[in-house]
């Protein structure tokens, strides 16, 4: 009883799933045209930070530029040795928050999402674009 009751998918969970493909993809398609947007947003305006190294994503709601550019650089007495470190410096010296490369599988790149509003994403990237020119 216990593999039964533990296992089984809810009934809420199930409803959804029926609703789901019976609904539609018109709001499916709507989101995808949203991100697709918000992608070349964001591409645009890290293709104009000096150093970053960004390529499209066809799929994913994140880039992963390549940031060695900036390995070995400092700001305050602070060196910066890998991505980790770089991340870190952005979210204290810019306020937004990026993951270093090495946790899915490229220590030379920082993982950045596209998953927020419009607006949030040109602020924060003027923010990572005027941080990372503090970096001598």
């Amino acid at each position: 009883m216990q593999g039964q009751v533990t296992s089984g998918t809810c009934s809420i969970t199930q409803k959804a799933g029926v609703a789901a493909s019976e609904g539609g993809l018109e709001s499916v398609l709507k989101m995808r045209e949203q991100f697709r947007k918000r992608r070349d947003l964001v591409y645009g305006l890290l293709k104009d930070i000096p150093g970053v190294n960004v390529n499209l994503p066809d799929g994913a709601f994140y880039f992963f530029p390549n940031v060695t550019s900036f390995f070995g650089k400092s700001y305050n007495g602070n060196i910066i040795k890998d991505a980790d470190e770089l991340s870190i410096f952005l979210l204290e010296e810019a306020h937004v928050a990026t993951v270093g490369g090495d946790s899915f599988g490229d220590p030379k790149s920082i993982r950045i999402s596209y998953a927020a509003a419009e607006d949030k994403l040109v602020e924060a990237m003027k923010r990572i674009k005027a941080a990372l020119a503090k970096l001598s």
